[in-house]
């Protein structure tokens, strides 16, 4: 096969599989290290939230029968809101949040299939997006795991006249500011699970169309509202890998 230079992508090459892949376990060195602090994602609260969500769905082409109803949530966002707090200890201006409003958005992707009044005619699929917002209160105990926030400050210095030692100057200040930038709380979808009744709002006779459907849907949510933090555990192994061959061996 001749190579052309302008040919898109990368050269073809031919390869031939040799054997079977052999596998050995790699030998691991731990090393205790004593309270050792981490930095990982710590769950926060997991709770499960009523949704009740009513939509008109409009069929096109209008409907005989109703066959399966498919769902799916999808989230636009997660928010934490802190609107109670409790001072960390020997802290000045870190707090542990003891009320907040979790607030949350998406919609339900559904997926409609359904027959219509023509003779032996193919189903229909339609998808449609029911959206959803709502807002709940969460209570994070004493003891238990909560979000951490720092508190930003600014403060000003005010200097009198050096002449006259009467009045303020207004040329003359001293700012100062703290930024404390925290870990923002986010939220992972951990399961939806659906209660609903459709149904055509005005009565139709067998076989006869309708062109909307209206939906009662009661979904329990349940979300996992998580913020990176730093943990210190009583004892821990670092572990490494001990790859013979690839280094010089250790002098004695």
């Amino acid at each position: 096969m001749s190579f052309q230079p302008n040919q898109p992508g990368p050269c073809p090459v031919t390869s031939t599989q040799q054997g079977n892949l052999t596998n050995l376990g790699t030998t691991l060195n731990t090393t205790a290290v004593t309270t050792p602090t981490i930095k990982v994602p710590v769950v926060l609260a997991e709770p499960t939230l009523e949704i009740n969500v009513e939509a008109d769905i409009t069929l096109s082409p209008a409907a005989t029968e109703i066959k399966r109803v498919k769902k799916n949530v999808f989230l636009n966002q997660v928010k934490l809101i802190p609107t109670g707090f409790a001072r960390i200890a020997t802290t000045s201006d870190y707090f542990r949040v003891t009320t907040a409003k979790l607030f949350v958005a998406g919609h339900i992707r559904k997926n409609i299939e359904y027959a219509t009044a023509s003779c032996n005619a193919p189903l229909q699929d339609q998808i449609a997006d029911v959206p959803f917002t709502g807002a709940t209160t969460l209570t994070f105990a004493a003891g238990a795991a909560a979000p951490i926030i720092g508190i930003s400050e600014m403060a000003e210095s005010n200097f009198l006249n050096d002449t006259t030692q009467m009045d303020a100057r207004l040329d003359k200040y001293f700012f100062q500011n703290l930024v404390k930038y925290n870990e923002q709380p986010y939220g992972e979808l951990v399961a939806a699970n659906f209660f609903e009744l459709d149904f055509s709002p005005t009565l139709t006779d067998p076989e006869a169309a309708f062109s909307t459907l209206r939906e009662k849907i009661v979904l329990d949510l349940t979300v996992k509202v998580i913020q990176v933090q730093q943990l210190q555990i009583p004892t821990a192994n670092v572990v490494t890998p001990i790859l013979t061959g690839l280094t010089p061996p250790v002098s004695p």
